[in-house]
């Protein structure tokens, strides 16, 4: 079975590595080729090195001339590659791939919803118009539409997403890659001068106003404000001393000395080791990946409640409403008393085991294997 993935980018994100972790897994009987509408990216390296190179585009503004003729580009080597279907990921791409796909002989065509909120404050216009756009295609241009969360889901079925369409696929990681590591713990703190017992807390998410920064922040100069500074490092593209709204935030919160900007990384297991407890401050998420790789490498997770984190954290970690930084300080504050205790061990391997019986990268490749199969016999 030829599977053909159209994805808008390659760029540093959530939909783009379990793109990467998918045709990775090399699932017996199928082979895989990827085109990305915006060039190579972050994970176009990565793509490679499992074997796989992508085919990039350069597609600009919609209207551009030259986006016109990179469509017709896309046609023909979408006609070329022949695929018995068409995996498309993320909203633009399952607009102008879904379309191409279909003017290059294609029907079989699976939609890839990555979002559970398109509210204006954190999306373009040009993004809701896409997102709207897709929804009134939705009944006749996908066969199937699959989404990573139950909230995206329910979200896209009430703005008009065609609801019989719709599977459920959740994240899936390689627990031999994400998995508890002294030696990758000990190496990283030392790079970020933490001390090997000092509590660090952390948070991977890039600088953007779905991850929700000021939150967090706010949050953090709670804690201090009532029980002393707690150490955290900031990962993620725009983390850096370069950003002057970032910059600005610490400054007006007294947290310059005890936050770590380490930007973009990208060994993320050795990230999840080095950190006591990681941090989900967002006010929107589909399926956030960082919560179960953390929870993988036996760190706990205090997340804001949104999209399926809940889902994800179960009874392991602390679970607060979006936007609240009095009650994320609240429950920084609980992770921090607790850790070393006697129910922190039994927290780790809790959080491990979670991510083992319900997020395994071998039961997501054989969930979509099982979608494309339905699919292909359309």
């Amino acid at each position: 079975m030829k599977i053909l993935h159209i994805i808008t980018s390659l760029d540093q994100g959530g939909a783009e590595a379990v793109l990467c972790r998918l045709v990775a897994a090399r699932v017996e009987g199928v082979e895989y080729s990827v085109i990305s509408l915006k060039g190579d990216g972050f994970y176009g390296a990565t793509l490679r090195a499992s074997g796989i190179a992508p085919h990039c585009f350069q597609f600009k503004r919609f209207f551009q001339l030259a986006s016109f003729f990179e469509f017709v580009r896309l046609v023909r080597l979408i006609a070329s590659l022949s695929p018995d279907v068409v995996q498309t990921w993320l909203y633009h791409a399952d607009l102008i791939g879904g379309l191409a796909a279909r003017l290059a002989g294609c029907r079989r065509i699976v939609w890839g919803i990555r979002t559970a909120n398109l509210s204006p404050a954190l999306n373009s216009r040009f993004t809701l118009i896409v997102a709207w756009l897709c929804a009134r295609l939705s009944g006749f241009l996908p066969v199937a539409i699959a989404t990573c969360s139950v909230e995206a889901a329910k979200e896209h079925k009430k703005m008009g997403y065609d609801p019989t369409k719709f599977y459920v696929i959740p994240n899936g990681f390689d627990l031999r890659a994400y998995a508890p590591d002294t030696a990758k713990r000990e190496q990283l703190r030392k790079e970020w001068g933490i001390a090997p017992n000092e509590l660090l807390f952390g948070c991977v998410a890039r600088w953007d106003p779905y991850k929700d920064h000021p939150n967090l922040l706010q949050a953090l100069s709670a804690v201090a404000g009532s029980s002393g500074a707690v150490r955290c490092v900031l990962v993620g593209g725009g983390l850096s001393t370069r950003n002057a709204g970032l910059m600005g935030l610490l400054a007006q919160y007294n947290l310059e000395s005890s936050v770590v900007l380490a930007g973009p990384r990208s060994d993320i297991p050795s990230v999840m080791n080095a950190l006591d407890f990681h941090l989900l401050p967002s006010a929107s998420e589909a399926f956030p990946n960082v919560v179960a790789e953390a929870m993988a490498c036996g760190t706990p997770c205090v997340v804001t409640n949104v999209g399926d984190a809940a889902v994800i954290v179960g009874d392991t970690g602390w679970v607060v409403p979006p936007k609240n930084p009095v009650l994320l300080a609240r429950a920084i504050e609980e992770a921090r008393d607790g850790f070393g205790g006697e129910n922190d061990a039994k927290r780790r391997i809790d959080a491990r085991q979670r991510i083992e019986d319900n997020f395994s990268l071998e039961k997501m490749a054989q969930d979509y294997l099982h979608l494309w199969q339905s699919v292909a016999l359309k």
